[in-house]
């Protein structure tokens, strides 16, 4: 989900013909209005899901969901909740900076859209690689924190001046800021 920013709909409709495990790796999501995009994977990535359809003995040209639960049935949404509460409990349990934080699937997509930004990536590619239909959209995930605020402030070089204010010297704006 990390890799793609996909929606969890997205990537549990997503069919075994839907992936591309050789180089480029890549995959084909289905989103919002049946709208279709590509998504680029890590080499790591795709040797993952290769090995996971090998174990699963699937042929790779297949229609067959990539993701089923116990029972061999598409996985829902809540499946995917469980799973992800699931091992982020036990992680919480060894990382004590966890303790306090909240994780749900949508979570790893807002990760996704804010690890591109901090990457250097572009709103509108990340709009693109997101899916969304409107640039605007991609802004609520581009949270800018105090990190990124401090490498944009070091871009940005100082005024060259005196120092001091050239409105100091007018008397007509001291005034103004008298009658204030």
């Amino acid at each position: 989900m990390f890799n793609t920013g996909a929606r969890v709909q997205e990537v549990i409709d997503l069919r075994v013909c839907d992936l591309q495990l050789t180089h480029p790796y890549q995959l084909r999501l289905l989103g919002k209005g049946r709208k279709e995009r590509c998504c680029p994977l890590w080499s790591q990535t795709a040797q993952v899901l290769r090995a996971f359809c090998e174990e699963r003995q699937i042929d790779l040209r297949s229609e067959t969901r990539v993701f089923l639960n116990q029972r061999g049935a598409p996985l829902t949404r809540f499946g995917v909740r469980y799973i992800l509460t699931r091992w982020f409990d036990r992680a919480r349990s060894e990382v004590a900076t966890l303790a306090q934080k909240r994780l749900h699937p949508h979570s790893i997509r807002h990760s996704t859209a804010v690890a591109l930004l901090k990457s250097g990536v572009d709103l509108s590619t990340i709009s693109q690689w997101l899916g969304h239909a409107c640039p605007s959209t991609t802004n609520r995930y581009a949270t800018v924190d105090l990190e990124m605020k401090r490498e944009a402030i070091d871009k940005v070089k100082p005024i060259p001046g005196s120092g001091k204010a050239s409105w100091r010297k007018d008397q007509t704006i001291l005034e103004w800021f008298e009658n204030l």
